[in-house]
């Protein structure tokens, strides 16, 4: 099985949340050029398990310091805390 098709299943367990499909992917991507990616994965195994059957997400906190970091890294050496607020929470 190529890599590609490996990659291709493992996108819809995640989109289909199938976590009784996760353990057979496993065995099929150890031995192929996946095996550093189903190493993490086996290392993470709750973390993984727990993303395809619990309901939450974290997505949106993960975001918003997605946009916190981008805007500090634009602003560095520019402005002090009160304009990184306001570009941040809208101006007052």
């Amino acid at each position: 099985m190529s890599a590609r098709d490996l990659m291709d299943r493992f996108h819809r367990i995640i989109r289909h949340r199938k976590s009784a499909d996760l353990e057979s992917w496993i065995s099929d991507a150890k031995p192929t050029l996946l095996a550093s990616f189903t190493t993490g994965i086996i290392n993470d195994r709750s973390a993984v398990k727990a993303a395809l059957t619990e309901p939450w997400s974290n997505g949106q906190t993960e975001g918003q310091n997605t946009k916190l970091k981008l805007v500090k890294r634009q602003m560095y050496g520019r402005a002090k805390l009160d304009l990184l607020r306001a570009r941040l929470l809208g101006a007052p």
